[in-house]
């Protein structure tokens, strides 16, 4: 009897493992670890923005609204807990993109301000964060483009007989992936010209308003 088991067991792992039950796992542990990656590459970037804007606080004092918006933005990246199960909300992932390209947009125009200030380009720290700034927002194109990967390798796998079937006998579906929110804007060409702005009319100096009778 145990030994009829025993042979039962093994012809279940083995057509198990002929319907693809052993690659889903290991796709599916492929999309988590490049996953890891990109919320790894996305915490480097947070833990420099303190450090970044503390610097830039010396020299731009009347930028604060910049400044402002950069630590709301950092803070909003930092209340998202992100677990592998986000990987199977495709809204959480999308709340989740928002709020990091919200920390992409501020961080850029802060960097666009410190261009008002020669002392704060030329100081040896702001250069060195600058420059882990933008060896972050590198590793984090590669890690998302291997995520993306990754995801699309996943997929096309458990959408794929006989596969599909093994993949819905245990719930593995289709996975969210990264998606560009203004895809319309990006993929339009943009507008290049050289030619001279157009020169404003000059204003009319207004008139005076007439001086009031004295009184008698």
């Amino acid at each position: 009897m145990t030994l009829l088991r025993a042979l039962l067991l093994l012809l279940i792992l083995s057509l198990l493992s002929g319907c693809g039950y052993n690659a889903i796992q290991q796709k599916d542990e492929d999309v988590k670890a490049a996953w890891s990656e990109v919320l790894n590459q996305y915490q480097r970037r947070a833990d420099l923005v303190p450090n970044l804007v503390s610097t830039v606080k010396g020299y731009a004092q009347q930028e604060q609204d910049v400044l402002i918006k950069v630590t709301e933005a950092r803070a909003s990246v930092g209340k998202l807990n992100m677990t592998p199960e986000v990987l199977n909300d495709p809204a959480l992932l999308s709340k989740f993109q928002a709020a990091q390209s919200e920390l992409s947009g501020a961080l850029s125009r802060l960097l666009v301000v410190t261009e008002n200030y020669p002392q704060l380009k030329s100081d040896a720290l702001f250069q060195n964060l600058q420059s882990q700034l933008e060896g972050t927002e590198n590793r984090i194109t590669v890690a998302r483009n291997r995520f993306v990967q990754s995801v699309q390798g996943y997929n096309t796998y458990v959408r794929s007989f006989p596969q599909n079937i093994t993949a819905r006998m245990f719930g593995y579906g289709v996975k969210p992936n990264f998606a560009v929110e203004n895809e319309k804007a990006i993929s339009t060409a943009p507008t290049v010209s050289f030619d001279k702005p157009a020169t404003a009319p000059a204003t009319q100096p207004a008139t005076p308003p007439p001086a009031p009778a004295p009184a008698h």
